[in-house]
């Protein structure tokens, strides 16, 4: 049950902005009820630069569904129901998905339905090639009623139908048991062995000439619609998420000679500035450089191998979700896949964490420079506080020569002013030598002049 706003019990405290949406994403995108036998058409498709508005007026373009409003597309899932067919249009972060559903005549068996594929399509072919957006994915999914005791003589009429010799197969279910005995693989009347399962499904993973990959899915009568549901929509996310998954492996092939390039850099850069064969600014022009093709390359490339890793995870979730058994003589679909895919896969990974150490080591590179140019500079400081230190020196030994003849030369005018003064007494009449009583204060003059001084300084040193 969805949970609405206004439903929110006044017991409750006030429901926060998000409980609503979060509680409902749950219900986003329900699995599709489908009748046997039916057809499935299934496109995905790049919508960068594709709005909600150009999907909304190619929905738009489908019989009876001309007044479509703009706002049922906000969700980013819709489901249309027409006469003899059903729409499933979907909006992901990258890709929009349109699944149509159609049944096919109730007489529709292994043998007989392939001609019918194209020319019994409930939409036209025109609107399909008008999708709006590039072609990710697109597949022909078959759904048919057969009884699966004849595991040979079905094979051959799914070869057939694919139009292999060869193709994956998987039987699909859990462990519960068909035998008739109720344990224990059951038997054909031939004696071939199969083990216990619901469904076939088989494949060629291979584009036809008209775009599209096949896939059959043979279940027997009795089949719910909503199993039937579920087993579509694992084996179609497979493929997409598969697809989506792979995008990630030609940037990574792409990346491989700048990352080869850069590393062999960052040695010839480490070496360098090992031997210290280079000035620092030239080391750090060049690095500055690799760090920015780095970062660049970063920055391009990051969304894409996480989103690449994601779709990864989501492969194996929903083959894991299939519980797939192996039909001897064929491969099944998930060893299929993880054969092909696991590779390319780990190439992708491998790429990415070869960026992220070489954006690391750079770093370290930085740092050691940073390092090697922080020592240098405080070896000159070091120096510069040296060369100041003994000037400074220099300065105090050349202060106290001046402080010395400054005390001289006060000292002498002021035994001038004196010997001045005793003669101008002595010329009042007093009995005063005037050189004997100059002479005399000499010592008394020098030590006044020498403590006034000393005041001075000591004041000017204590103040702040």
């Amino acid at each position: 049950m969805q949970l609405h706003p206004t439903s929110t019990a006044s017991s409750l405290p006030p429901d926060d902005p998000q409980r609503a949406a979060t509680h409902n994403e749950v219900h986003a995108r329900p699995s599709a009820r489908i009748r046997l036998p039916a057809l499935i058409i299934d496109v995905a498709v790049l919508h960068d630069g594709v709005t909600r508005e150009m999907a909304c007026t190619h929905l738009r373009g489908l019989p009876g569904w001309a007044d479509l409003p703009q706002d049922q597309l906000n969700d980013n899932f819709l489901r249309l129901r027409n006469p003899g067919f059903s729409l499933k249009w979907e909006r992901h972060n990258e890709f929009s998905r349109y699944t149509v559903v159609q049944p096919l005549p109730t007489h529709a068996m292994l043998d007989a339905v392939e001609p019918e594929l194209m020319a019994s399509l409930a939409v036209p072919e025109s609107w399909l090639q008008q999708i709006p957006g590039r072609t990710v994915s697109a597949i022909q999914l078959v759904m048919l009623h057969a009884p699966l005791d004849n595991a040979p003589a079905l094979m051959r009429q799914a070869m057939v139908w694919l139009g292999a010799r060869t193709v994956v197969a998987s039987l699909m279910g859990s462990n519960s048991l068909h035998s008739a005995a109720g344990s224990g693989p059951s038997a054909d009347a031939q004696g071939y062995q199969h083990p216990a399962g619901h469904s076939w499904a088989l494949t060629r993973f291979q584009i036809q000439s008209d775009g599209f990959e096949r896939m059959l899915v043979i279940t027997p009568e009795g089949t719910s619609q909503t199993r039937a549901g579920r087993i579509a929509g694992r084996l179609l996310d497979v493929e997409i998420y598969r697809l989506m998954a792979l995008r990630g492996l030609p940037l990574a092939k792409a990346l491989g000679p700048m990352l080869t390039q850069a590393e062999n850099e960052l040695v010839s850069i480490t070496s360098r500035l090992e031997q210290k064969s280079e000035s620092d600014q030239e080391l750090l022009d060049t690095l500055v450089s690799l760090a920015a093709r780095i970062e660049r390359a970063t920055a391009e490339n990051t969304y894409r191998f996480a989103a690449s890793e994601a779709y990864y995870t989501l492969v194996g979730q929903r083959l894991s979700e299939l519980r797939e058994r192996a039909i001897p003589g064929t491969q099944m679909i998930g060893e299929f896949l993880q054969r092909r895919l696991s590779p390319a896969m780990a190439t992708v990974q491998a790429t990415a964490r070869r960026l992220d150490s070489l954006s690391v080591r750079v770093a370290r590179a930085s740092d050691l420079l940073r390092t090697r140019v922080d020592i240098a500079t405080e070896a000159q400081n070091q120096q510069l506080l040296a060369k100041l230190n003994r000037g400074q020196e220099m300065q105090l030994h050349l202060q106290g020569t001046v402080e010395g003849l400054s005390i001289a030369a006060i000292s002498y005018y002021v035994i001038s002013l004196l010997l001045y003064g005793a003669k101008a007494l002595k010329a009042a009449g007093l009995p005063l030598n005037p050189e004997l009583a100059a002479g005399a204060l000499v010592p008394v003059v020098l030590w006044a002049v020498w403590r006034t001084t000393q005041k001075i300084h000591t004041k000017w040193m204590n103040k702040p």
